[in-house]
């Protein structure tokens, strides 16, 4: 018996000597295993990082899209080196590079934005949010959603919120590369080029396969060229007019020297957005729509730590995107698409197609879903269709032409699958690339094969030396003589002879990129139920919107119609809203 209690004794002396001792060290957070997105502000737009951690290190940096001068790239590819050596957030103080100020300070912000996220620390010290209401609410803040928050804002006299439920503005929009399309504007009269809405239009319905409704198609291509006006009177440069898939002439707008349109765009419209005094909350995820008798009156949000809260609002915008990246949603609709990899940001869910059945709301058009042809084969990046449009081909592991480059997308993707590995080389000269300011990007991640001449690009890439010469020089003579006679590529389509040294190739392969179903709606952009009557109080706009691309959308309007009628949803929902008063 006393054996027992000794042992009583001593271990509960150990157990007091534990608790009187020093409390253990803290243990530094360490970055979580996964791919992370981060951006920043540089001179000319928004920078957008990726870094991938493996093992808790960060392996990877990568700039997935940027709008910086070409002087800039040097610097770009420094504090990627940097942030790769130090494994750590980056100090604008100790890390920037001199001489690029603004362009540092873009790319260390993205990358320790990333960082955080991989750390856990992205919501540290949010605001959490309680029960309340505004005016007016507009759901994702990428192009469309900024654009109908802009102008809503106009008017000076509503409140408005903007919800986003990632930790980085943009979405899809951050990734655009090639431009947004309009007819009769001025840059176009100002470089002679004869356009109107009406071939516009031909165009877009043409490229659809007449699958579009037609009134939403009128309602794009009329209010087109007051959109770049207004874009330009925000700030926008969209001086630049180059030529897309499809289209018949040059209207695809960017600004100048090619470079892209997304993080241009989003800079403009963050900017004015918050000249407008608009309530922007990141990290605040909508779950579901609030109504009553039918009619929308706001929206249930999740707070950055799953705490939710009610919005109370008087009109309600729908501005998610699509859901290209739900692969199961996407093999749900089109099983052909099994297996493939997708051009989209991780938010593209489609989460507001499950909130619309709760209000009535109807889709259309959901099996139409658009892969691009060229996705780089290895890392999945959006290769921009602006590189074909200023002159680059396509061929194939033979070292053979197969398609016609401007063809539509669904055309041109076809034909790459129908390729041997189901991948092709896109190849194009240093005159296309100093024509192309986003080339740069692409140069900057590695993903181009440069040869001083076409037989060294060849033996780099495994092609057939003399088959590849060849296809240079067959496609050389047709364009110096306007035509090409083995795919029927215009002459407006083949603005170089590809005779510049050095040459280019990326290996590129098809992707999912773009969801043309989606909310069915009037040119309004009221949201209809299936007997196209609206719903009240609810308006959507941008990609989460079906009906305006029909069964294949045409490189340059997807960037239109996320502005064009992301402008139009906030101005109705504006004056619906400003009616309740």
């Amino acid at each position: 018996m006393k054996s027992l209690f000794r042992w009583l004794f001593l271990l509960l002396l150990c157990g007091l000597c534990a608790c009187s001792g020093k409390d253990p060290v803290p243990t530094e957070p360490v970055m979580r295993d996964g791919v992370w997105m981060g951006t920043g502000e540089g001179r000319s737009g928004t920078i957008l990082v990726r870094i991938t951690v493996e093992r808790h290190k960060i392996t990877d940096i990568v700039v997935v899209s940027q709008s910086e001068s070409s002087f800039a790239q040097e610097a770009i590819n420094e504090m990627v080196a940097r942030a790769l050596k130090k494994q750590a957030l980056l100090s604008a103080e100790v890390d920037a590079v001199s001489g690029a100020t603004l362009t540092s300070s873009g790319v260390i912000d993205a990358v320790n934005m990333a960082i955080r996220i991989a750390l856990g620390q992205a919501d540290a010290g949010k605001t959490l949010y309680k029960d309340g209401s505004c005016d007016l609410v507009v759901i994702g803040a990428g192009g469309a959603g900024l654009s109908a928050a802009v102008e809503a804002a106009s008017g000076g006299n509503l409140s408005i919120v903007v919800l986003e439920k990632q930790g980085i503005l943009g979405g899809n929009t951050n990734y655009s590369t090639g431009g947004i399309n309009a007819a009769g504007t001025e840059a176009q009269k100002a470089a002679g080029i004869q356009d109107s809405p009406d071939l516009f239009y031909m165009d877009t319905m043409l490229g659809g396969k007449e699958k579009n409704i037609p009134s939403l198609v009128r309602s794009l291509v009329e209010h087109a060229a007051a959109t770049i006006a207004w874009l330009s009177s925000l700030g926008a440069d969209l001086s630049d007019v180059g030529i897309m898939g499809g289209s018949s002439v040059k209207r695809t707008h960017r600004p100048k020297g090619g470079t892209a349109i997304g993080p241009h765009l989003m800079k403009v419209l963050k900017e004015a957005a918050s000249k407008s005094n608009v309530d922007i909350r990141t990290s605040n995820k909508v779950v579901g729509l609030l109504s009553d008798k039918g009619t929308v009156t706001g929206v249930k949000v999740e707070n950055a730590d799953g705490s939710t809260y009610s919005l109370r609002a008087k009109a309600v915008v729908i501005a998610t995107g699509g859901f290209g990246a739900n692969l199961e949603m996407v093999t749900r609709y089109q099983p052909s698409l099994s297996g493939f990899a997708t051009l989209n940001h991780p938010g593209a869910t489609g989460d507001a197609f499950s909130w619309l059945a709760d209000i009535g709301g109807s889709t259309i058009q959901m099996e139409y879903i658009q892969i691009h042809p060229t996705a780089e084969a290895d890392n999945h990046i959006l290769i921009t269709e602006a590189v074909r449009g200023n002159g680059a081909i396509l061929v194939n592991h033979a070292g053979k032409r197969f398609v016609n480059e401007m063809d539509t997308r669904d055309v041109v993707s076809a034909a790459i699958l129908g390729q041997e590995g189901q991948e092709a080389f896109l190849v194009f000269d240093d005159a296309v690339r100093r024509s192309l300011a986003s080339i740069e990007t692409y140069a900057n991640q590695h993903l181009m094969a440069e040869g001083a001449n076409p037989a060294e690009l060849a033996s780099k890439i495994g092609l057939p030396s003399a088959a590849f010469a060849a296809t240079l020089a067959r496609y050389a003579s047709f364009q110096k003589a306007g035509a090409d006679e083995d795919f029927g590529r215009t002459g407006i389509q083949m603005t170089v002879p590809l005779e510049t040294p050095p040459y280019y190739a990326i290996l590129v392969t098809p992707a999912i990129h773009h969801t043309m179903g989606g909310i069915r709606v009037d040119a309004g952009m009221h949201v209809l139920r299936s007997d196209e009557t609206p719903v009240p109080g609810l308006f959507a706009a941008g990609e989460v919107t079906g009906g305006i691309h029909g069964a294949n959308r045409l490189g340059g309007n997807g960037v239109a119609d996320i502005v064009v009628n992301g402008k139009i949803a906030g101005r109705n929902a504006a004056e619906y809203a400003g009616e309740l008063f």
